[in-house]
């Protein structure tokens, strides 16, 4: 299946990320891929694991642990500033989903497939010319890990690249599915961190400057640093949507805030699942991968109802909390789904550049 596969990511990368590169930066307008060759060694499926409780009979969930350590070809140019790099291999870890539903009584049995990494990858590229490309005015910001983010970003949950296999299913509905429910992620407090900053070469030791990044899926949010303090106080309020579930967790960083590098102070994860049972967890938290340090959070879950009947009481509810939240606390979802657009007037901006 690997040539065919190629073809499809070849298509992936035409269609999906050239777009999402050029929309991401101004100077990115006049970006595109010049060749695209995966080369011949295949990706390794290294794990399944099949879900069967806590889903609909409808469908199989899978979760394929799958790596890649390949050498290909890759070519780009920014056409604007007549500057090229290329990608001599790609390495990419982590955890792909795919869903097969409906399920269906005729041949194939199965009516769409859907592929999406529940978390951001470990993507690792080896680039050529990517210093020529850095060095392109308005671009000297970014760096490769920039550019990473926009192309795993694409890949992640929501995203999520959608294949039908009959003509009657309904595609909408599964490329832009309902959230499950909302986590509503109170980022209070931490306790006896970490001290990275040194002084007198390092000697005397210090105190930090601790801040958080908070994931769920692709939806990143990144606290305010509390400046020199091993127990910070943030007390503030985060909501993120959450797609699917089994299998997605909350994914939570600590770091030291330096001139250089950030120093880092530990991390945790929860799976989602223990928050739906619970509805509301208020606890400490042990970090992992420090010797010490202890995070308070509080996780609501939010389940999104059909009607308006309860929405005074939930309204309620949150005022005494509205001002924890910078853009306040949400009492209701709007979905939006834009389907298509007809009868656009035709843009001369191109020709009428080049005739003056």
């Amino acid at each position: 299946m690997w040539p065919f596969i190629c073809q499809f990511i070849e298509k992936l990368f035409r269609e999906t990320i050239e777009p999402a590169v050029r929309g991401a930066n101004n100077h990115l307008s006049t970006f595109s891929f010049t060749k695209i060759d995966i080369g011949h060694q295949p990706l390794r499926i290294n794990g399944v694991k099949v879900y069967t409780e806590n889903v609909d009979k409808r469908q199989i969930i899978l979760d394929l642990q799958i790596s890649f350590v390949g050498n290909c070809e890759i070519d780009l140019e920014i056409k604007r500033y007549f500057c090229r790099a290329g990608v001599k291999s790609i390495q990419i870890h982590g955890t792909m989903r795919v869903i097969l539903e409906p399920l269906i009584g005729d041949m194939p049995l199965i009516g769409a497939l859907s592929l999406f990494f529940l978390r951001k990858p470990l993507l690792e590229i080896n680039w050529t010319g990517l210093t020529n490309l850095l060095d392109v005015p308005g671009l000297n910001g970014l760096s490769d890990t920039i550019i990473l983010d926009i192309i795993s970003n694409y890949l992640v949950l929501p995203n999520r690249i959608t294949v039908p296999l009959v003509s009657e299913v309904q595609i909408a509905q599964l490329r832009f599915p309902i959230p499950k429910g909302v986590l509503r992620i109170h980022f209070i407090e931490a306790q006896d961190l970490e001290g990275k900053d040194t002084y007198l070469k390092g000697i005397v030791k210090g105190k930090s400057d601790p801040y958080g990044i908070i994931r769920v899926g692709n939806q990143i949010f990144q606290s305010k640093v509390i400046k020199e303090n091993l127990n910070p106080k943030w007390n503030e309020v985060y909501e993120a949507l959450v797609y699917e579930h089994p299998g997605q967790e909350l994914e939570i960083e600590l770091f030291d805030e330096d001139p250089d590098k950030d120093d880092f102070l530990g991390s945790l994860m929860i799976d989602l699942i223990e928050v739906e049972k619970e509805r509301l967890l208020d606890e400490w938290f042990t970090l992992d991968e420090v010797s010490k340090g202890k995070l308070h959070l509080k996780l609501e879950w939010l389940t999104l109802m059909p009607t308006a009947d309860n929405l005074d009481k939930v309204l309620t509810s949150i005022r005494a909390d509205k001002d924890q939240a910078n853009d306040g606390l949400s009492s209701a979802l709007l979905i939006l789904y834009l389907d298509s657009a007809r009868n656009l007037p035709v843009s001369y901006v191109l020709m009428d550049t080049l005739l003056s």
